[in-house]
């Protein structure tokens, strides 16, 4: 497995104040992002704490020819995974400013996570189909962007499409 592990400190701010942090620090956002961020809906732990993380394609997962979230998840789970608390992707982006750049000659394909980017698999805060699953990280340009994203059930995520999970038992 081609796995990246890491750690990130998550906590100790409002969602208001995790925006501060990002336009302070220069972080683009998508209106997903910021949907995702301004909802009610969207919690943060009073206390900071550490998780830790690991970095996988599906491909890494088993999945060489893709696969849908929930077959994503039940795998995630049998080698000891779990998904991140939604916070993690705000957090994540202000902690990983080195993310190398995506393929610049690969276009974006509608419905498809973008070449370079990490998407950071988290607990959805709504069953909405239109409403913003989660976060991914992506450098465009030299800009680094905090983007939400929307994505159903029957998706189908790429071989190489990466994913940030967290390890189980820091969730425990």
């Amino acid at each position: 497995m081609g796995l990246i592990k890491g750690s990130v400190e998550i906590g100790g701010f409002t969602p208001t104040q995790l925006m501060s942090r990002l336009e302070q620090k220069g972080i683009m956002m998508n209106e997903y992002a910021e949907q995702l961020l301004m909802d009610e809906r969207f919690t943060t732990a009073k206390k900071k704490n550490t998780v830790h993380t690991v970095e996988l394609t599906v491909k890494d997962l088993g999945f060489p020819e893709g696969a849908t979230m929930p077959l994503i998840l039940k795998q995630i789970s049998t080698i000891g995974l779990t998904l991140c608390p939604i916070e993690l992707g705000p957090h994540l982006r202000l902690a990983y400013f080195n993310q190398p750049e995506g393929v610049k000659d690969n276009p974006v394909q509608k419905r498809q996570a973008p070449s370079g980017s990490i998407t950071v698999a988290s607990e959805r805060i709504s069953l909405d189909d239109e409403f913003p699953k989660g976060f991914y990280l992506r450098n465009i340009e030299g800009n680094l962007w905090l983007r939400g994203y929307v994505a159903d059930d029957l998706h189908v995520w790429n071989p190489n499409d990466h994913f940030i999970f967290m390890i189980a038992e820091d969730f425990t």
